[in-house]
């Protein structure tokens, strides 16, 4: 794939920070973790209609699984597929925990506030994703269910979650193909579960690239047969 891929832009977001950008179909959006150890929360929404966004429980359901990686795809509430992960080097994704809230970061890390520290203030992932959604007229009745890229946390059989140090090392990489217009919204503050004893601050490079759409013998397509018909719908939204 990496052949059929144009570079359109990228922009090297700070860890700790916001952003958000419209990914068109027949785009792609790569998330590199420049340093290792970064933690990206994501959510998404139909550009066309934020009303339509990103829905968890079908997206573990339909595809029998309990983290992102590659060949997965993320759906929205309408059953159609926002995007794609036709390639992933980290192999793990969360999708459990959430983000990051004040009361937690001011746990571990002390209150630093931007009246004092300016942009170094501690930021936390709830807040900083709201300011996200406020660039697009949405609220908090907005915040939908999050994924951490390159954040993995295993499940043991009473139910404990564990987070797992080292799952993304330097250079790691999710491609995320839009297979219709997809708002995404991007935190680069630490996973909720994270052990860091100092506030991290990870940079991750969003680079955005035109591709050529899936096809029906694309493994994204292919990776279960529920898959194949959220494509087809996805399609008829499309025409």
């Amino acid at each position: 794939m990496e052949n059929n891929l144009v570079l359109l832009t990228e922009t090297v977001i700070d860890g700790g920070w916001n952003y958000s950008r419209i990914v068109k179909r027949g785009q792609l959006l790569r998330l590199t973790d420049l340093e290792g150890g970064a933690n990206v929360s994501a959510m998404f929404y139909n550009a066309g209609n934020f009303s339509e966004r990103f829905n968890l429980g079908d997206t573990l359901k339909i595809q029998h699984i309990c983290r992102l990686t590659k060949h997965c795809c993320i759906y929205s509430d309408m059953g159609r597929i926002l995007m794609s992960v036709p390639e992933d080097t980290c192999g793990w994704h969360d999708m459990l925990c959430g983000c990051t809230h004040a009361a937690l970061i001011e746990k571990r890390f002390g209150k630093k506030e931007y009246q004092e520290a300016r942009n170094d203030f501690y930021r936390n992932g709830y807040d900083s994703l709201l300011v996200e959604l406020g660039k697009h007229g949405m609220t908090k009745r907005d915040v939908t269910e999050i994924i951490n890229f390159f954040s993995k946390v295993t499940v043991d059989e009473k139910g404990a979650m564990t987070f797992v140090p080292g799952n993304s090392p330097a250079g790691s990489h999710v491609d995320l193909r839009a297979e219709m217009d997809t708002l995404v919204v991007l935190d680069t503050g630490m996973h909720p579960l994270s052990p860091a004893t100092e506030y991290p601050r990870k940079p991750v490079r969003a680079a955005l690239y035109a591709c050529e759409p899936g096809r029906k013998d694309d493994p994204c397509f292919t990776w279960c047969p529920e898959n194949e018909r959220g494509f087809a719908a996805t399609s008829l939204y499309n025409l």
